[in-house]
């Protein structure tokens, strides 16, 4: 699983603490302690709070420059259509859902910062509105002092809104980074709690029974020289592999497979682009750069590799405004996958369960809103009635509140079980994200105006129904790795063999068995 994680959670308290003492010509931000700063017209006040950054009696006599960068706030590099309204009408939903899905998303902060802004704006609006009334009074004739004292009355509005679209400008920016860290809303059905908490929906056969000692797809793989882990550590590092003889063959069949398989249920194959800009990264939901990041960046650019398909198929219709003619659109898409991988270790990440690269098939719906829900169920059928054609024993979970990422309304996992390995793994999950991905994306689609009603008017001016924002879905079709352990140690055989699935073969170029050398 690649998760999503957010780099803000405060981010915004260490900078300004604005309150709405509302002056005609400028905005004073007042607290129980005022710091006045020479690089700004404006009075800057910090509230003394652990969540808010401390400042030492050397900061007053900082350089101007060191004052600047230390209070300067990072402009969001794109803005997500949230419903700040919503959050606030909403507030105690979404405080409930942050603690369940232990997020450190920072509500209240949030709700300050909106509060703050609504405020700010409406200054910024009336000031506005007295600048235009100036300049209206002084469109006919008017005595000489007359005219002078509006064109001062004109220039002092003029500076301070200056001053105030600039304040407006960097609360928005503050309010939209906390904004971002807000995870998506829960399906009610979703349980509460840690992965422990997930239920199990389906079950699927059962764990085969062998009449000997079983092994894991690591001793398999160097039994029926499949694999080697030793040389690629050389070349590149561990978590990295080479694929030899029969699994080169098995992988391509299990790409060619899910794609065929996938593309007969209406989807559209895609291959997609493996280096994306690293806002796209962010867009769906996944944090592109820290300590605990799965993804890499590239160095010097504003680029990463992608750690899922998911990423580029998301952004392929990206400020868009759709018909809804043309929904729902479904994509299989295959590509290869890089992940850092930070913070695995131990024995259950060992040989292809979990690497730096892989190839995987993964589905992609754009759907009406309306249509999501029934969307989530065909996916998760697709990947139960694939898994099934290939007689693997697996559990379909509803996963906990805990376990979804950022962008998930609901996830399911399936998990299969490994003999090697002794217990189940995720092979496969398939997500709901209705409209979080979307909002952020620019993706919107025009509903068709009803049939039997008209426009109510005619020509240039006639109305259309207003625009909304697409669901969307994914799912993994086949992650490579993770099924290459599931086929290599569920079809072994006594000799050391290994059984192909049937209906793998066909792309195996006829090849039912791998044999010792």
């Amino acid at each position: 699983m690649l998760t999503r994680t957010c780099l803000g959670g405060g981010a915004a308290a260490a900078l300004l603490s604005l309150s709405p003492s509302i002056h005609r010509s400028s905005f004073i931000f007042r607290s129980t302690q005022t710091l006045t700063l020479p690089f700004s017209r404006r009075f800057l006040s910090y509230r003394s709070s652990s969540s808010l950054r401390h400042f030492s009696a050397a900061a007053a006599v900082a350089t101007e420059e060191e004052q600047k960068a230390a209070f300067a706030v990072k402009p969001p590099q794109w803005k997500a259509a949230i419903d700040f309204k919503w959050i606030r009408d909403n507030k105690d939903m979404v405080a409930a859902n942050i603690k369940n899905r232990n997020s450190n998303a920072n509500l209240e902060l949030v709700l300050e910062l909106y509060e703050k802004f609504l405020n700010l704006k409406k200054e910024v609006d009336r000031l506005r509105a007295e600048r235009n009334a100036v300049a209206n009074k002084m469109k006919g004739k008017l005595e000489p002092s007359v005219r002078q004292a509006l064109v001062e009355e004109g220039k002092n509005l003029k500076e301070g809104l200056l001053t105030l679209e600039d304040d407006l400008l960097q609360l928005s920016d503050q309010l939209q980074l906390e904004a971002q860290c807000i995870p998506n809303s829960t399906h009610p059905d979703v349980p509460l709690g840690g992965e422990e908490s997930s239920v199990v929906r389906k079950t699927v056969g059962s764990p085969k029974e062998f009449s000997f000692a079983v092994k894991d797809h690591l001793q398999l793989g160097k039994d029926l020289d499949l694999f080697d882990f030793d040389a690629a550590a050389e070349v590149s590092g561990s978590k990295f592999y080479y694929l030899k003889n029969e699994a080169v063959l098995l992988e391509m069949a299990l790409v060619n497979w899910a794609i065929a398989q996938v593309s007969k249920r209406g989807f559209t194959p895609l291959i997609t682009p493996e280096i994306v800009r690293s806002s796209i990264v962010d867009k769906c939901g996944f944090q592109p750069r820290g300590q605990t990041t799965q993804i890499y960046s590239i160095e010097g650019s504003d680029q990463c590799l992608i750690g899922t398909a998911e990423i580029p198929v998301g952004g392929i219709h990206m400020d868009s405004i759709l018909s809804e003619s043309v929904l729902p659109l479904k994509y299989v898409a295959y590509s290869h996958c890089f992940r850092t991988e930070a913070g695995a270790a131990g024995t259950a990440t060992r040989g292809l369960y979990r690497v730096h690269q892989f190839s995987k098939v993964e589905m992609f719906v754009f759907c009406r809103p309306e249509d999501s829900d029934s969307y989530h169920e065909e996916l998760i059928a697709i990947e139960e009635e694939l898994f099934t054609s290939l007689g693997l024993h697996f559990k379909t979970l509803d996963m906990a509140t805990g376990d979804l990422g950022a962008p998930a309304y609901r996830k399911f996992d399936v998990e299969a079980w490994m003999p090697g390995l002794g217990r189940y793994g995720e092979i496969s999950s398939a997500s709901n994200c209705t409209d979080y991905q979307s909002r952020r994306l620019g993706i919107r689609f025009r509903p068709s105006s009803p049939e039997g009603v008209p426009n109510s008017k005619k020509g240039k001016g006639a109305s259309s129904p207003p625009t909304r924002f697409v669901h969307t879905l994914n799912a993994t079709a086949c992650a490579v790795p993770r099924m290459m352990v599931c086929l290599l140690e569920n079809f072994q055989q006594e000799d050391g063999s290994v059984v192909i699935p049937e209906p793998l073969r066909p792309y195996m170029g006829g090849l039912d068995i791998i044999s010792p050398k």
